[in-house]
């Protein structure tokens, strides 16, 4: 199972530029890629309380595994297979990286990879690690006694990981992790007939849609917060696109931003554990919407500093030209937004574990899984925000700021509307707590 975590390690990867293949090969506005992304993003968000209750009422945590295992591998081969070289005889187009040689076939195998690769998302999210406790207490058998086999397909993904960044054919960046996905599949399936199977769980449904709707406003600022996470692999990648990853004489791929981030993670955790430790999820969510507010106007900033650098070197109309400006100012914006997501996953833990009582243990697990899908509808709203947007901005201003490509737009002015919307969040948040204390008094 080991397998299955290194697999999914190597495709975070190789998706985290998928916003600069279908803007550089599919030559799709900056837009209408991450708007993609953003719905797929949520989509692969909102699914896994759906197949909580699937594994809960029909499937179980294993079977669950296989399903899910199953889709992550026909998704990532058929993206593979989506991509101009390989289907180009078959399907009568060119072998190219450009858009005329992306044809109907292809972009089918895309979106369709895609949908099956939310799915394995989802399903891996649900079971993986519950299936992992499962093992836990198993002697020496099935969990154990491919743990050579394990070991090794995990540092290959982490290797290729590391090595992906600078294979320049789509086909085999995105064959790779298809290729290992499918070897972790089948090594997982070897143990079919050995693996323990849990019981399946309760479903409280009543009890998941009562606390809920006691919860509103807080899901507001769930909303807000999907949003603004919405903006890393897509309009963060998009500004790091062009820009300087040297470090000396040597340049670095674009997957250090997701090293730095995930490493900012690691030292936010901890700080927002200590700062939940005798505060109420609330007052973290509170925090939250303050770092939301911090990584947004920083963005904006870095992003007034990058086109400053555009029309200064004369580089409006050249979108696919180096920018002389170090991609490293965006460390600021990354480091902030894995604040964001630090508190905001602490804080829902927090509020999940107000219901971690022995009889409603499933209740915090629901939970859980609902906030995140509320979260998942903030990266969809994301889609549709920067097309309102765009509107209101030709509309008021003449001039959209949202063009075909990034330096004709105006990225800044987006970050700043976010920043707005998490402070407005933050004002509700606290208005509400206010009124929420002032009726207990009264009560009291």
């Amino acid at each position: 199972m080991g397998t299955l975590l290194g697999a999914e390690i190597l495709v975070t990867y190789a998706f985290f530029e998928m916003q600069n293949y279908l803007t550089n090969v599919w030559h799709l506005s900056f837009t209408h890629a991450a708007g993609i992304l953003n719905l797929w993003n949520g989509i692969s968000m909102v699914l896994p309380l759906l197949l909580l209750f699937v594994v809960d009422t029909i499937t179980g945590n294993f079977a669950m595994l296989v399903l899910s295992s199953t889709a992550y591998t026909l998704g990532t081969v058929m993206v593979a297979i989506s991509t101009p070289p390989l289907l180009a005889n078959a399907t009568g187009t060119c072998k190219q990286y450009e858009p005329h040689c992306v044809g109907r076939v292809q972009k089918t195998l895309f979106y369709t990879g895609m949908a099956f690769v939310a799915v394995g998302i989802a399903g891996h999210l649900v079971s993986l690690h519950p299936f992992l406790e499962e093992q836990q207490d198993r002697p020496n058998d099935a969990g154990h006694i491919q743990v050579g086999g394990y070991t090794l397909l995990v540092l290959l993904s982490l290797t290729g990981a590391i090595a992906l960044p600078f294979i320049k054919p789509w086909s085999i960046r995105f064959g790779i992790p298809a290729i290992c996905t499918a070897l972790a599949t089948l090594l997982y399936l070897t143990g079919w007939c050995k693996y323990d199977r849990g019981p399946r769980g309760r479903v409280p449904l009543s009890s998941v849609c009562r606390v809920f709707a006691t919860k509103v406003p807080v899901c507001t600022a769930v909303v807000v917060c999907g949003m603004v996470s919405a903006i890393r692999n897509t309009y963060f990648v998009a500004q790091a696109n062009h820009l300087n990853r040297r470090i000396g004489g040597r340049e670095v791929p674009i997957q250090v931003l997701l090293l730095i981030l995930s490493g900012a993670k690691q030292v936010f955790a901890p700080l927002a554990d200590k700062f939940l430790n005798a505060r109420a999820p609330s007052t973290g969510m509170g925090v939250t919407m303050v770092l939301s507010v911090l990584c947004c106007v920083t963005a904006a900033e870095t992003e007034r500093r990058r086109l400053d650098v555009v029309r200064s070197h004369g580089l409006v109309d050249k979108p696919d030209e180096d920018i002389p400006m170090t991609v490293y100012w965006l460390v600021f914006q990354f480091v902030l937004l894995a604040g964001v997501d630090s508190f905001f996953e602490k804080s829902i833990a927090k509020f999940c574990d107000g219901y971690d009582q022995s009889n409603e243990e499933s209740l915090k697990k629901y939970l859980g899984y609902l906030n995140k899908g509320v979260c998942g509808v903030g990266f969809m709203c994301s889609a549709l925000s920067v097309y309102a947007v765009g509107k209101i901005s030709e509309r008021v201003g003449g001039r959209n700021w949202f063009e075909h490509t990034l330096n004709e737009s105006r990225l800044d002015n987006y970050f700043l509307v976010l920043a707005c919307l998490s402070g407005a969040s933050l004002i509700v948040l606290v208005f509400v707590g206010l009124c929420i204390k002032l009726i207990r008094r009264v009560c009291i």
